[in-house]
């Protein structure tokens, strides 16, 4: 595991300045997306701090359905706004 990944506050620095950075283009975020983050770690330990920033409320799952994405909370488009004038 990386130094970024094992400290919980730099990993949620990098997350959400990744997020942010990118949220001029899109709100909503693959999994696969946050391995640019954390290039050398393994995807079971990046989906441990991401699922406990979700845990956390830093973060929010959202589903098309067929897939999961992650968005920052209260950014963008969410769920339980869909389909409103």
């Amino acid at each position: 595991m990386s130094e970024l990944l094992s400290n919980k506050e730099a990993a949620t620095k990098a997350v959400v300045d990744f997020m942010t950075k990118k949220s001029k283009t899109k709100s909503k975020f693959y999994f696969n997306d946050f391995q640019d983050i954390f290039p050398d770690d393994k995807l079971r330990e990046i989906k441990k701090v991401v699922n406990a920033l979700v845990t956390d409320g830093v973060l929010e799952y959202w589903s098309s359905g067929s897939t999961t994405m992650y968005g920052l909370k209260g950014a963008g488009k969410q769920h339980s706004s869909e389909g409103e004038a």
